[in-house]
């Protein structure tokens, strides 16, 4: 039997759920849940935002544990490893982009919290794959973040070829923006954060932004116009995409890994007069993780949490809604 927290419809708080998750099946393993990020998605599926939610809902995707059991199939892990799982917890392993190395890509890959349980529960399930081996070095209470909000910044620079010598921008610095910061600062880039809280200045420049940009200051963004070699979005609101673009130097690229609602209006001259492109990306492929585990252990990078007890969830979600987190919260396991 698992113990878990779910809500039982769109909004609601999570209540004690407990389910029994059958036969583990011969590719998976089951992993014993240490801690849990929390991550805005969480909330938009808890709230259904995507219709795709399917109640009684039990999220979580940036879990950290040990493997408490193993498929039948299962030869790369054993008993007693340390691992962490994210969004995606399965892939088909045989169509073009699997083969390719591009499991993020693979048109049947399995959610973590979508059809199925997530990691607010003392284990979670998931393909051998995706459960991916921390190495020595990395804080297991501090990781979890990492399987999501990590994976989801780190990602478009090994996708896209960023450069040491690239200026990049990053918008919105909150649990994805924080770790971009340090990730582009130890990759070399030069940084400039983009952010709409005067107040976190001096933490932005802490975490390796070289420059703060306030993204509600026109002029401010005006000076910066044909900088940037690189912009990564990581808010779902809506912006002045325009003035982004044009901070863009030719051949520039703005690349989102949030999930804006609404479509991103991309006038044809804006992007065809300095060879300009949009993008986007889902999180990163397992031999992805992996590299950038290794980059955190080598360069001491983490992210910035705050820890709630499992049991405190709807306490911890609330602080989170409320946009308080500094920068990604973490449940820690107590069922006891």
């Amino acid at each position: 039997m698992i113990r878990a927290y779910a809500a039982q419809e769109p909004g609601a708080r999570l209540e004690r759920f407990d389910f029994d998750a059958g036969p583990l099946g011969p590719e998976q393993v089951e992993i014993d849940v240490i801690a849990c990020g929390i991550c805005h998605s969480d909330l938009s599926m808890l709230n259904n935002d995507w219709a795709v939610s399917a109640y009684p809902l039990v999220p979580g995707h940036e879990v950290v544990g040990k493997i408490a059991e193993v498929g039948a199939n299962v030869s790369r892990h054993k008993v007693g490893d340390t691992v962490g799982l994210g969004w995606f917890s399965g892939s088909c392993m045989a169509c073009n982009p699997c083969m390719s190395g591009d499991h993020n890509l693979c048109a049947t890959a399995e959610q973590t919290i979508v059809g199925r349980h997530g990691g607010f529960a003392d284990k979670v399930r998931c393909k051998a794959e995706w459960a991916v081996s921390l190495p020595p070095g990395l804080d297991v209470g501090k990781a979890g973040p990492l399987f999501c909000g990590g994976i989801t910044v780190f990602n478009p620079l090994v996708q896209f070829d960023v450069k040491p010598t690239d200026r990049v921008g990053v918008i919105g610095i909150g649990g994805l923006g924080h770790l971009a910061l340090q990730f582009l600062n130890k990759w070399g880039c030069e940084v400039t954060a983009f952010s709409s809280s005067e107040s976190k200045r001096g933490a932005l420049l802490e975490m390796g932004a070289h420059r703060v940009v306030s993204s509600r200051d026109e002029s401010q963004l005006e000076q910066i116009a044909g900088c940037l070699d690189f912009i990564l979005s990581t808010v779902n609101v809506d912006l002045d995409w325009e003035r982004f673009l044009a901070a863009l130097a030719p051949k520039g690229r703005l690349h989102t890994v949030g999930a804006v609602a609404s479509p991103i209006p991309v006038p044809a001259f804006a992007v065809i007069g300095g060879q300009k492109s949009v993008s986007g990306s889902p999180l990163g492929a397992p031999a992805t993780l992996r590299k950038m585990l290794d980059f955190c252990v080598r360069h001491r990078i983490e992210a910035v949490t705050e820890h709630y007890p499992m049991s405190q969830v709807n306490e911890a979600l609330a602080h989170l809604q409320a946009g308080k987190a500094r920068y990604r919260v973490v449940l820690e396991n107590d069922f006891g």
